[in-house]
């Protein structure tokens, strides 16, 4: 059996004298598939001492990020879902500041210092603001992971220069080490730091081995017996084992799944009755089918039997269904609302009666433009709802988009999507291969970069280029990048070469959504819709392109006929001689 993610972890907290302890602590460590797209998390805060009422703050900061993490969406990295609750928490924090005392005396309100460890994978995260502190410990020393936000006013006096709940904003620090099985972490207010060391931690260790909660609780003590009059709380966490490099939380339901047999018309198969073949491919075939219990129309869709041995063309088959279920647009695919149990390798998405936009272009060679700018707007809504959860389709080409008979557009076909949240901790944790058809790829892929929504957006230009004209804008030559230099060579084809008809506005944003380089696009697909209705003054004076990018062909041709004719002159005065 594969190994997964394990941790031995201990916890205690004692206050500093009659008052509320003021600090706070707790730990989720979940089975199933959270323990996979989520990971372990530890938390701690400590409320600033002035306050009557920062324990408020440091329970809240403590509960709600161990509650709100574990909802965010799975496809989110460790960093942005965190970033997102703490950010959250401090809004609140802050606004009850306002609402009282403290909106005149911060050292009175709901305010407190954070730390945190997530444990994701082979990652391990660490999440700060304040004066809490998180230790590695070593055989000799405690490492600090984290730095002291801390201001020194002079005369060996200092004071918070960041906490949950201060300010409107804060700034949470992040940091990502490589987890090691065997590593030992100390999380601990300053009530017990301040009084601890690496020797310490080893001795209580060594009388509570298999107990971490006896452990941290004669740590606390020790702080006490050091002189610690604060309030102390220890938190200790050891990674006993870590799952795969590449684990995902489909790969287990994919063992217990049989492949399945050729499906035919008239066929009862899974609680679905077979109709006919909608579309086979290299990858997979898609049949119309209906659901005998709903009666609704499905694309029941399997694998393509080339790929039944490959271990990773299956993942990527049920990455599909996994990705529909965590995007909610009406231009993405919808996966079935059936959830009954299956015993075979499928999946079951929505029925689109349509054509394809491929068919489309087909169907209108020289459509007009506001059509295409329709079009293109629902794309790029489709795209914004991969984007909103770290994901990139890089797949976008004419076949992977529906048009059904209302005109509605669709994305279809997420078994190329890169999540950032499953990719996190592993060896794809880059988007960086090509997985996409490559007449629609961004040149980023091709020297070795990575993908971005910006790559994205470059194939929903080419698509927009492509219905306008039927042509693609730079040819195949992205296709044949290999280094960063030779993005120089690219040369777009402007669109106006092939559509006089259009306007000359229009090769500017699209050239723009095209550039070889990404930092050079728009900043979004909402922009770049934005710029296609709305084409600010800096593309209506867009300096006419030289003639060598608008036609080559043309401006060679004048080139050898100018030449041609110097030939001829120079000839006829050396005669003339």
């Amino acid at each position: 059996m594969a190994p997964s993610l394990r941790i031995t972890l201990g916890q205690h907290s004692q206050p500093g004298g009659q008052r509320p302890n003021q600090d706070f602590h707790g730990a989720v460590v979940p089975t199933g598939s959270a323990l996979q797209t989520k990971g372990i998390a530890v938390a701690l805060a400590d409320g600033i001492g002035s306050s009557p009422v920062s324990q408020v703050a440091s329970a809240a900061a403590v509960r709600g990020f161990l509650e709100d993490y574990y909802a965010t969406s799975d496809a989110w990295t460790v960093r942005r879902a965190a970033q997102r609750v703490l950010g959250a928490t401090n809004a609140w924090l802050h606004a009850q500041n306002q609402r009282g005392d403290a909106r005149f005396d911060k050292d009175r309100g709901y305010c407190c210092t954070f730390s945190a460890l997530v444990l994701k994978g082979r990652e391990l995260h660490v999440l700060h603001v304040g004066d809490t502190r998180i230790y590695c410990v070593h055989a000799q020393a405690l490492e600090q992971l984290t730095e002291d936000h801390r201001v020194h006013i002079g005369a060996g006096e200092s004071c918070l220069g960041r906490a949950l709940g201060a300010t409107a904003h804060v700034e949470i620090d992040h940091r990502c080490l490589e987890a090691e099985p065997g590593a030992l972490y100390l999380l601990a207010t300053d009530g017990a730091y301040e009084r601890l060391d690496a020797a310490a931690v080893h001795t209580a260790l060594a009388c509570w081995p298999d107990d971490f909660d006896a452990a941290a609780q004669t740590l606390v003590a020790v702080a006490r017996e050091r002189g610690s009059g604060d309030d102390a709380t220890v938190q200790l966490l050891r990674i006993d084992t870590l799952p795969e490099h590449d684990a995902q939380p489909w790969q287990a339901r994919r063992a217990q799944l049989r492949l399945p047999p050729p499906l035919a018309p008239g066929m009862l198969f899974e609680g679905y009755a077979v109709v006919r073949e909608l579309h086979a491919s290299a990858r997979s075939q898609v049949h119309l089918a209906i659901d005998q219990a709903s009666g609704a129309q499905v694309a029941l869709k399997t694998p393509a039997t080339e790929l039944r041995e490959d271990a990773e063309a299956l993942d990527r088959f049920l990455l599909e269904e996994w990705v529909a279920r965590r995007l909610h647009s009406p231009h993405v695919l919808r996966p079935s609302t059936t959830e009954r149990p299956r015993e075979h390798l499928i999946v079951a998405m929505e029925y689109v009666d349509g054509q394809t936009l491929g068919q489309w272009m087909t169907d209108h060679p020289r459509p007009d433009l506001d059509r295409v700018r329709q079009l293109v707007a629902q794309l790029a809504k489709g795209l914004q709802a991969f984007h909103s959860k770290e994901m990139l389709h890089q797949d976008l080409r004419p076949e992977n988009v529906m048009i059904d008979r209302g005109g509605t557009v669709k994305i279809i076909d997420f078994a190329s999507a890169h999540v950032a949240g499953l990719a996190e901790g592993t060896h794809a944790a880059r988007a960086d291969r090509i997985v996409g058809t490559l007449q629609y790829t961004a040149p980023e892929y091709f020297i070795g970069g990575a993908g971005t929504a910006a790559s994205d957006l470059f194939a929903l230009a080419v698509l927009a280029y492509q219905m306008l004209s039927g042509q693609l804008p730079y040819g195949l030559q992205v296709t044949q990048l290999r280094q960063s230099a030779d993005l120089k060579r690219l040369r777009y084809v402007p669109l106006r070469h092939h559509r006089p008809d259009l306007p000359a506005w229009l090769d500017a944003v699209l050239s723009k959504a095209l550039q070889p380089e990404p930092r050079k696009r728009q900043e979004a697909v909402s922009e770049f819709v934005h710029d296609l209705h709305a084409p600010g003054a800096a593309f209506h004076g867009a300096r006419r392109m030289p003639l060598v990018q608008r036609n080559p062909v043309v401006f060679w041709q004048a080139c050898t006929a100018a030449l041609a004719f110097a030939l001829l002159g120079l000839s006829g005065y050396v005669f003339g001689r």
